[in-house]
């Protein structure tokens, strides 16, 4: 993770931005996900009309993945087994980013 603070963006956002995300970058199962923190003048601070998603192959990672995420966070659909999927559940995280969480069911 890289802070606004330290970097030549410091002295564009507001004081109590500097120690919030300007990049963070985080691998899960080879796969990289990136994100940042918005500055206030570039957001509504609302998230709506998507979500992250992310596709696991082992149904005890996918439910390790969705109670991580969920903790401090709202469950839109529990993690369960549905006519695709192994396991799938829909969730927002405490921060408001709202998540897929798909393990497929193996061909066959």
């Amino acid at each position: 993770m890289i802070r606004h603070e330290g970097t030549p963006a410091e002295a564009r956002v507001p004081a109590e931005w500097r120690k919030k995300i300007m990049h963070a970058r985080l691998i899960v199962d080879g796969e990289v996900l990136m994100g940042s923190d918005a500055p206030p003048d570039r957001s509504d601070g609302a998230m709506k009309g998507f979500s992250v998603t992310l596709s696991i192959d082992q149904p005890a990672e996918a439910d390790r993945v969705f109670a991580a995420l969920a903790d401090k966070g709202t469950v839109r659909m529990p993690i369960q087994e549905t006519f695709w999927a192994q396991r799938f559940g829909m969730l927002t995280d405490q921060f408001g980013t709202p998540w897929m969480i798909n393990c497929e069911k193996k061909p066959g």
